[in-house]
């Protein structure tokens, strides 16, 4: 059995990290899957899914970090191309990735105590963000 659902959250321009591991078990039991896998994508290449435990000490770790490996702030050819000033979000979104891979055993998600699965957006304006879950399984 394969059960597709679709969320959207509105983003701003401020490098959003927004927990959604609530709404994504919620689907889950909707789907009646009690073993599988549940995917998480977002659409897009400069938002990211991931998980993270989702506290603001560590938020601002990951976000200080992402601006170390991808620093707004430098030449990028994106942007000598097109203009639109935000290469560093598409290299953000590249290296964090676009989807992410849940397990499921009996009916619940597989994920560790502290462990949050979020959004991230990294683009330089704000935007309604889809994210698409997919549940699979038996």
């Amino acid at each position: 059995m394969v059960k597709t659902y679709e969320i959207t959250r509105r983003t701003t321009a401020e490098t959003d990290i927004i927990d959604l591991t609530d709404e994504i078990a919620e689907k889950l039991a909707q789907s009646g899957v009690r073993e599988g896998q549940v995917l998480v994508f977002t659409p897009g290449s400069t938002a990211a899914v991931t998980t993270i435990e989702h506290e603001p000490g560590v938020l601002n770790d990951l976000r200080a970090a992402i601006e170390r490996l991808a620093p707004e702030d430098i030449h990028y050819e994106h942007d000598a191309r097109w203009g639109d000033g935000n290469g560093y979000s598409h290299v953000r979104s590249a290296l964090v990735g676009g989807s992410f891979t849940i397990p499921v055993v009996s009916g619940r998600l597989v994920l560790g105590t502290w462990q949050q699965v979020v959004l991230l957006d990294f683009d330089n304006h704000g935007r309604q963000r889809r994210v698409i879950i997919q549940v699979s399984g038996e």
